[in-house]
């Protein structure tokens, strides 16, 4: 649980770098709570099938369970906005890249086709290890000796 809440903890920290566990912890607590707020919504009776109905009917009015999970899905998604984006250009530090490879990789993802690219290509770089010790972005934060990683 400590390194799926250490990047709230970073909350706006751009500099510096971040290990692969610190980006993969947070992705997945990112997920399970995105999980469990559809959950909350389906349950509260968002129904896709009564939109798409060809008679015409009108939709029935979803439960509070629906608008307690939207609620808390737009809460979480703006509350994890920032410290997601600080995540992944700390990662990308970690590897001795420019954080402002993240704002490319936003702009070729909006081009048809090149997307499907665009995100293979950023998911296999976000799995790569690091760079083995100090790089230009700072030290290297597998390193154990090293008493300025967590400061």
């Amino acid at each position: 649980m400590e390194w799926m809440l250490m990047p709230f903890r970073r909350y706006a920290e751009f500099s510096g770098r971040s290990r692969r566990m610190e980006f993969w912890m947070f992705t997945l607590f990112v997920l399970i709570v995105e999980l469990v707020c559809f959950a909350l919504m389906f349950a509260g009776g968002f129904d896709m099938a009564a939109l798409g109905d060809p008679t015409g009917a009108a939709p029935e009015a979803p439960g509070v369970l629906f608008w307690l999970g939207a609620g808390l899905l737009g809460i979480f998604v703006l509350a994890a906005l920032i410290p997601s984006i600080a995540v992944t250009v700390r990662r990308l530090h970690d590897r001795n890249m420019s954080g402002w490879w993240y704002l490319g990789v936003i702009v070729a993802s909006l081009i048809p086709i090149v997307n499907i690219i665009v995100a293979i290509g950023f998911l296999v770089l976000m799995a790569l290890p690091g760079t083995a010790g100090p790089n230009r972005f700072g030290p290297d934060p597998k390193d154990p000796t090293s008493a300025e990683v967590f400061a």
